[in-house]
């Protein structure tokens, strides 16, 4: 016999919030198994393991909508596994320029932190000018 959840066991065990399971039913992205008599949902632990899915595909980056789509590959036959490797594909590369463009703020951020370095007045600090100079320039394109 398959065991049932209610939405508070749910939660607990997938160690996320019973909004978090409202708010992926509403997407349908979470489908509960029925209700009991006192009309409490109850999931499966198929649900479970749908929930860890999900959670862990956030924790690599994938968006909710991205994640519809890979549930829907891991219904499909055995070929929609080249479908899932350039999803991963498109998402490590989008991952990699996040991360070429982190290395360029920490490098300009590290650049202003030495700069500071003189304790000049708020007038004179290197990082409030950097800042004021970049939105005056954002403001004109």
């Amino acid at each position: 016999m398959d065991k049932k959840f209610t939405i508070g066991k749910l939660a607990r065990r997938a160690g996320v919030n019973i909004q978090t399971i409202r708010y992926y039913e509403r997407l349908g992205l979470l489908l509960h198994a029925g209700r009991k008599e006192s009309g409490y949902r109850l999931y499966d632990n198929e649900a479970f393991k749908r929930l860890k899915f999900i959670r862990h595909a956030k924790e690599l980056g994938f968006t909710l909508e991205e994640i519809r789509g890979l549930l829907e590959l891991r219904l499909e036959s055995s070929k929609a596994c080249e479908r899932v490797k350039e999803k991963a594909q498109a998402k490590l590369q989008n991952v990699q320029q996040k991360i070429k463009a982190l290395k360029g703020v920490e490098k300009i951020l590290k650049e202003l932190v030495h700069a500071c370095d003189t304790r000049r007045t708020t007038e004179e600090c290197p990082i409030l000018r950097s800042i004021e100079i970049e939105d005056k320039q954002t403001n004109k394109k």
